[in-house]
């Protein structure tokens, strides 16, 4: 997504659901995997008063928004969390808000976040169910495709199989594991046309149009703003969505 996307916006009925999950101690070393402009790592640091949180994302830019006002208690990394040399058994809690999706090579990376777990540590990710079960995926390629088949990048569900999630994390020797099904309203801005502009970056969005040019992309963009109208509400644009919650314990516990 690009900087300007109001991930935070978007994601505002899950992020109650995954602080309770993370249940941020005040001693707690905090990893946040895929940190973005750095919201959910600050908010990590507000409460491990006594410890400390550190947020890695490949982006220069969102790591650029996201040290802006940062607290004394928080660093952030450009770096792969698939590579990246972390010191070992140095954090008490690592989670990722939707990403982990995207490694090369997800055993790989799951294997060398482990690495960074202290024995016993938690590991709580936020990941998108299947392409199928999301309104938000069914309607905006729908519209843009007007009913076409559409090969769409399926990179964002490559976690959607509860197996393959539990399966990677027990090979990467994590144990404890428990995946949890939530569905929650994902918000794409506050009227029909601040809607259109949010998705026009994303890839999902992107698949299509790329194809499309003169009349057809117009007709698409039009059909886009069609669909943005019916999922108008007084609170702005909504669509449901559906999430694994997975949880485990790393480092040997």
């Amino acid at each position: 997504m690009a900087c300007g996307f109001d991930y935070d916006g978007e994601m505002r009925c899950y992020q109650p659901r995954l602080r309770e999950a993370l249940a941020v101690e005040p001693d707690d070393v905090v990893l946040d995997i895929g940190c973005g402009t750095g919201t959910t790592t600050r908010e990590a640091a507000r409460l491990a008063i006594r410890g400390s949180a550190v947020g890695v994302d490949v982006s220069p830019e969102r790591l650029a928004l996201a040290r802006r006002d940062a607290p004394a208690n928080v660093s952030f990394v450009r770096a792969d969390a698939q590579v990246h040399p972390f010191p070992p058994a140095r954090f008490t809690l690592a989670f990722s808000r939707y990403g982990t999706m995207f490694f090369a090579d997800p055993a790989a990376a799951f294997a060398n976040i482990g690495r960074a777990l202290r024995p016993g540590a938690r590991f709580v990710q936020l990941v998108w169910q299947g392409s199928a079960r999301q309104e938000w995926v069914s309607e905006i390629r729908g519209a843009l495709a007007a009913g076409a088949p559409v090969a769409g990048d399926e990179s964002a569900f490559s976690l959607g199989d509860p197996a393959v999630v539990t399966e990677l994390l027990t090979t990467a020797g994590f144990t404890g594991i428990d995946v949890t099904d939530l569905a929650e309203p994902i918000w794409y801005g506050a009227d029909p046309d601040a809607a259109v502009d949010a998705v026009l970056p994303l890839r999902l969005t992107r698949d299509v149009l790329d194809q499309l040019s003169g009349t057809d992309r117009d007709l698409a963009l039009d059909r886009l703003r069609s669909v943005m109208v019916a999922h108008h509400t007084p609170d702005g644009v909504w669509f449901g969505s559906r999430s694994w919650l997975v949880t485990a314990r790393g480092g040997g516990g």
